[in-house]
């Protein structure tokens, strides 16, 4: 028997992404390289997600979350256990 498959929402695959980058683990995303520049260009663009030059070690940019993305990954946190809750 195959399982089905559920893609992640919107809301979720941005959840992810924030909290990979939070955990500085951002390969733990898993998105092919098309969805997470899409997802991350928008975070980005929106203040959710910031960066800095590491000139110390070379290399390159540094992404973190901002205050706004804190904010957001602990709202959609919030409204994912509401779901679970609920379904």
């Amino acid at each position: 028997m195959e399982k089905e498959i559920n893609p992640r929402s919107r809301w979720e695959t941005i959840s992810d992404i924030l909290r990979a980058i939070s955990e500085e683990r951002v390969g733990e995303a898993y998105l092919d390289w098309r969805n997470f520049q899409k997802h991350f260009n928008f975070l980005a663009e929106h203040g959710f997600v910031g960066n800095s030059e590491d000139s110390k070690e070379g290399k390159g940019k540094d992404y973190y979350l901002t205050e706004r993305g804190r904010d957001l990954l602990n709202r959609l946190g919030e409204v994912g256990k509401i779901l679970e809750e609920t379904f």
